[in-house]
């Protein structure tokens, strides 16, 4: 009788977190229009489903056929997630064409995944190689964070970046290597799909922005001091006939 209340809060266990996954489907993609859909439709919930059973398998000490049972997910779904990776509830993965995720990352609850995302490791040594993911973090398209490095709760990583250091809680990444955006996600935020919103601003373009002002000042420095030379008599005109015409808008246009 034990064993068979044990199967059955199992049982009943996984399909409420079976309803929580489709829940946080319609929650974060637009595109879900029924039930019925996202569960015939999506390779996410399919690759979810997989990892739930391969896990168990693996902690169960069925290694091969933990893997086996990966192998075979991966063939139907695009999605790669080794038995051994800690996923948390309400785990979303949009698209997932791509997602590659290793056996020692660890990943929170209220996570949000695009295709193409890379969570894997740059040691061959045992031990933790993978990333760990705070709650509700959200990784854009292509994204790869590489190393046992720590993403912070509410954090936004970029499409395209490449992340292999620490990302606080609630910051926003970008970039390759990845730069912290000095524009932190505020509380309570609307959700931002492939991780990135249009109001964020790069902390080297605003580098840039800042040496470019800073050129156009000594430039025009410079011309009054040409133009005080000039009225005291001192020919010029060699000096001015060479000069390159700066132009500051087409510079700071490139780096938006």
């Amino acid at each position: 009788m034990g064993a068979l209340k044990r199967v059955s809060t199992k049982i009943k266990s996984m399909f409420k977190n079976i309803r929580e996954d489709i829940a946080s489907v319609f929650a974060r993609d637009p595109a879900a229009r029924s039930t019925f859909e996202v569960l015939t439709c999506y390779p996410g919930l399919h690759a979810r489903i997989f990892h739930r059973l391969a896990n168990t398998l693996w902690h169960a000490d069925l290694k091969w056929m933990g893997r086996f049972v990966s192998h075979i997910g991966r063939g139907l779904t695009g999605i790669e997630i080794h038995p051994g990776a800690t996923i948390g509830r309400r785990f979303f993965i949009d698209h997932g064409m791509g997602v590659v995720i290793g056996e020692t990352a660890e990943i929170g609850d209220d996570v949000t995944l695009y295709h193409g995302v890379t969570l894997g490791g740059t040691s061959w040594k045992a031990g933790k190689r993978h990333p760990t993911l705070g709650n509700g973090v959200v990784v854009g398209a292509g994204a790869k964070i590489l190393g046992p490095i720590h993403v912070g709760d509410g954090a936004i990583i970029g499409s395209n970046a490449v992340v292999v250091k620490d990302v606080p809680d609630g910051a926003t990444a970008v970039g390759i290597p990845a730069r912290i955006l000095d524009e932190e996600k505020k509380t309570g935020s609307t959700f931002n799909a492939y991780g990135v919103g249009n109001d964020q601003n790069d902390p080297l373009s605003k580098a840039i922005h800042g040496l470019l002002g800073h050129s156009v000042t000594v430039d025009q420095r410079i011309d009054f001091i040409l133009q005080q030379l000039e009225k005291m008599g001192v020919p010029l005109e060699d000096e001015r006939a060479t000069a390159e015409k700066f132009d500051p808008n087409h510079l700071n246009n490139i780096v938006d």
